[in-house]
């Protein structure tokens, strides 16, 4: 038996499989009924156990392809069932066999539809998954005062640079956690792309004479990034800007808005997404606790272009002065829909306006 302890004293039972080893991380839930090898890989995951809403997983297998990080920084994996037969043409390897190679536990036979019950009425909590629950009164007091997620892009981030080459545009991709379908859409439309630490300043930012900056996804608190809400403010003014979940979330920071953490956050790609301007509605693939608190914005700086058709968060920022604007959610869509990749080109236009403009000057 495994189980699944959490901060409030509960205890979840079920089989293990993937890795045999006790891991703590914030306990949250995705309701995609596809795509868990790209959310198992996502870095916006990191420090986090996943559990999966739809009641079996795995049926497809795992594949090269389908990553979406080489290591990625999930600490495990909770669902009700794992195909014990998966069967697809692309298939490399089964899910418990790629969980236990990136040393990531996972829980089956769990009651899911109880635990998200208990995690969408009390929001998210702290958990940890190991082979006992003798102690869980004590670990339920550890898990507590635990700070798990602190730090979380400076374990995702790259530590150096590295090229995505491409024979037309010049972009900067600020990586708080990137992934890799990103740098896809960019590499779709010929961008000549380098991958720099979220730590990277604005002067080596400008340095480079980009002709564009993106600003990736990633996990955890956007309010730790300081130092690439400064190197925002900076860029901005300069260069045509894009934020992307995390990015967006630091786009807003570096503009003057607030952040806040969310009860339970957006997970899965169902979620509905109204663009202001047209009242057109896009479905989304969405990755995030922490939200940007529209009472915050200044109109002065920014105004809001989409927003979230069920609860109202802000899901879309542009700046009133710079060529600079922002989505919360991932329009990559992967995995997911794929109503709203023309975000990419609306940022490839931007930066041709840009150089056309300066050729005309």
């Amino acid at each position: 038996m495994r189980y699944l302890i959490l901060e409030d004293g509960s205890i979840f039972a079920g089989s293990g499989f993937g890795a045999d080893q006790t891991t703590r991380g914030e306990v949250v839930f995705t309701t995609g009924m596809t795509g868990y090898q790209e959310a198992i890989t996502d870095q916006s995951y990191a420090d986090q156990i996943l559990v999966f809403t739809n009641p079996l997983i795995g049926n497809y297998g795992i594949t090269l392809a389908d990553y979406e990080s080489l290591e990625p920084g999930i600490k495990g994996v909770i669902c009700h069932q794992v195909a014990r037969h998966p069967d697809n043409w692309r298939m490399q390897t089964t899910l418990p066999q790629f969980l236990e190679s990136i040393n990531v536990p996972g829980i089956q036979g769990v009651d899911t539809r109880q635990l998200v019950k208990k995690l969408r009425s009390h929001g998210t909590m702290r958990g940890q998954i190991c082979d006992s629950q003798e102690n869980a009164a004590e670990i339920a007091k550890e898990l507590q005062s635990s700070q798990i997620t602190r730090g979380a892009v400076d374990r995702v981030s790259t530590a150096k640079s590295y090229p995505v080459p491409g024979t037309k545009r010049n972009v900067v991709v600020v990586d708080f956690g990137i992934k890799n379908s990103i740098l896809r859409e960019l590499s779709q439309r010929g961008c000549n792309c380098i991958v720099l630490p979220y730590t990277t300043s604005a002067a080596k930012i400008l340095s480079l004479q980009p002709d564009g900056v993106l600003l990736s996804n990633g996990p955890g608190d956007p309010l730790e990034m300081g130092k690439a809400i400064k190197m925002v403010q900076e860029v901005e003014q300069h260069i045509p800007l894009m934020g992307i979940c995390m990015g967006h979330q630091v786009f807003a920071l570096a503009n003057g808005a607030k952040t806040y953490k969310m009860k339970f956050g957006h997970r899965g790609f169902n979620h509905p997404v109204r663009e202001i301007a047209t009242g057109n509605i896009g479905f989304t693939s969405q990755n995030h606790g922490y939200a940007v608190s529209r009472d915050s914005i200044d109109p002065e700086n920014l105004m809001v272009t989409h927003v979230e058709v069920n609860d109202g968060t802000v899901e879309g920022l542009r700046h009133k002065k710079y060529p600079a604007f922002s989505v919360q959610f991932h329009p990559d869509s992967t995995p997911g829909p794929h109503d709203e990749e023309g975000i990419f080109d609306y940022f490839m236009q931007m930066i041709d306006q840009r150089k056309e403009n300066e050729n005309d000057a």
